[in-house]
């Protein structure tokens, strides 16, 4: 069962220039009951967590650092501590997510309720660098040289306030990546203590290959992009590979940018229009017959694959989040995963 949090005894107040919490501040969160969420082990690792994670890319509500108001601040602590009532234990973050302050803000709440650190497993990414940096001239790129990837590191783990990040991701496969200086890097990393274990996200199957024959160690995942409005991990090797290596596929945008929750108007102007439409109807069915909503079939769908798909949740709404947490206790039949993949592909499969 996790911690269930107390907002009389937590009196959270932000360090941060940008937003703090006001003396005397009680935070009162909508969360009506707490799951005891299925867990996996992640990877070949040691790590365990539950089988949805909690993706915190938008709880700033803004990309841009300067408009991280008191509010904003206020609203992304109570999302966190929404998931975590809700009895999520896997978080996900990264670097570039208000470049920087969704760590900051996130660590912020691990200060103020620091039992929370032992019961989670913390997942962040690096190896983007921001358009600027270091110089006026730098473009927006990927870099993984050594000194980078431990400089993203490091101030990772300065932001979260935290000695070591679980599982630390490179976030888009960098180009001009020397494989064995990766590997080093991981290595080193790993001695120091700052990293307990290491996986990639939108790496396609062969760069996977190039920095696992590189690595010292198995690496834990692979995030990619994967919802019913994006079956190509399906076809395109990548969830065989995954299941080949005993990697956890960990799934972002699960709910295709919350599109497959909707229930606005789709343009018919789009060339898939047709096709969004039986996916969105052929869910509607299934979550008829089930008593359940559309969006927590959707992430049924994707926790019946074999290859143990771990989807990244990223609603801010702390309704929507106990919600999606119910998925974790749906299991597709056969037939309704078919009737869904049949959908997604816009045809008859062969």
């Amino acid at each position: 069962m996790p911690h269930r949090f107390d907002s009389q005894q937590h009196n959270l107040r932000w360090d941060s220039a940008f937003f703090f919490f006001a003396p005397g501040t009680q935070l009162a969160f909508i969360v009506t009951s707490i799951f005891n969420m299925k867990t996996i082990k992640l990877g070949q690792s040691d790590l365990t967590g539950t089988r949805i994670a909690y993706g915190c890319w938008r709880i700033a509500g803004t990309q841009e650092p300067a408009e991280v108001s008191e509010e904003r601040g206020n609203n992304a602590a109570k999302a966190v501590m929404a998931a975590y009532e809700a009895g999520f234990t896997t978080f996900d973050l990264a670097d570039v997510y208000c470049n920087g302050t969704v760590e900051t803000i996130f660590g912020q709440v691990l200060k103020q309720v620091p039992e929370m650190r032992e019961k989670i497993t913390l997942v962040s990414k690096g190896g983007i660098r921001a358009k600027g940096q270091p110089t006026a001239n730098s473009a927006y790129r990927y870099d993984f040289s050594a000194e980078y990837i431990t400089q993203a590191c490091e101030q990772s783990l300065e932001r979260l306030g935290i000695g070591t990040i679980d599982l630390y991701l490179l976030h888009r496969p960098d180009f001009l990546a020397d494989w064995a200086e990766v590997g080093a890097t991981f290595e080193k990393l790993h001695k120091a203590g700052k990293v307990r274990n290491f996986g990639v996200s939108n790496f396609t199957t062969q760069q996977v290959e190039l920095l696992q024959a590189n690595c010292p160690f198995p690496l834990v995942t692979n995030q990619i992009e994967f919802s019913l409005a994006k079956i190509d991990a399906i076809s395109d090797g990548t969830l065989g590979q995954c299941q080949l290596n005993k990697m956890t596929p960990m799934a972002w945008s699960p709910l295709a940018a919350g599109r497959l929750a909707s229930s606005g108007p789709i343009d018919m102007k789009s060339p898939d229009h047709a096709k969004r439409q039986k996916v969105r109807d052929t869910l509607d069915d299934i979550a008829r017959a089930r008593s359940t909503a559309r969006s927590v079939i959707a992430l049924a769908w994707l926790l019946r694959h074999p290859a143990g798909v771990l989807p990244v949740i990223g609603t801010t709404n702390p309704e929507r989040i106990v919600e999606l947490a119910k998925a974790d206790e749906m299991e597709l039949s056969r037939d309704e995963w078919y009737r869904l993949m049949e959908a997604a592909n816009g045809q008859r499969l062969p």
